[in-house]
């Protein structure tokens, strides 16, 4: 057996306004903030003498890998998002930036909204559209059914809404 493990595909590169300020935003933080804060910490440890037993030096060595890692990473990945601010030319099918209502075969409602992959929150109800679900919701219209697996069994939903709320209007 070998350590070898194939790369991983980078996901979808689409994204909304609100995603890519949030990625950018971070990015910032990071360099400018975070990163000076812990090279002066590094500093100081390392003027304290002895580096092998200094758990301040390690620990801030570690995290400034750590920071230039997810900086690196936050800058490839930045430059190769494609900002997507506008509605579909079809806005009565589900594209991406879709706020979808779903209702369930036991009357359930969850509204959800397709984003990136790099947006993603459970939490706020944003989906990836690399997820079974928007894959399976990807051109449907309203009171149309979808189903999917689930680890819990087959789902079966209903498209109730459908709206694109967060675009802006540029008839």
């Amino acid at each position: 057996m070998t350590r070898y493990r194939p790369p991983q595909s980078k996901g979808s590169k689409f994204i909304t306004q609100s995603g890519w300020q949030r990625l950018k935003d971070e990015l910032d933080y990071l360099w400018r903030i975070k990163r000076p804060q812990v090279t002066q910490a590094v500093s100081e440890a390392a003027a304290q003498g002895d580096r092998s037993e200094n758990a301040e030096y390690i620990y801030g060595k570690r995290q400034l890998r750590e920071i230039d890692s997810r900086v690196r990473f936050l800058r490839q990945r930045l430059d190769d998002m494609v900002i997507v601010n506008q509605k579909p030319s079809d806005p009565a099918r589900i594209f991406f930036g879709a706020w979808i209502t779903l209702e369930d075969d036991a009357g359930n409602e969850v509204e959800y909204r397709i984003v990136g992959p790099d947006e993603f929150d459970a939490s706020k109800k944003l989906i990836s559209m690399d997820s079974p679900l928007a894959k399976a919701l990807f051109k449907k219209t309203l009171d149309d059914e979808v189903s999917i697996e689930t680890p819990g069994g087959r789902k079966t939903y209903a498209v109730i809404a459908l709206s694109y709320r967060d675009f802006e209007d540029r008839d």
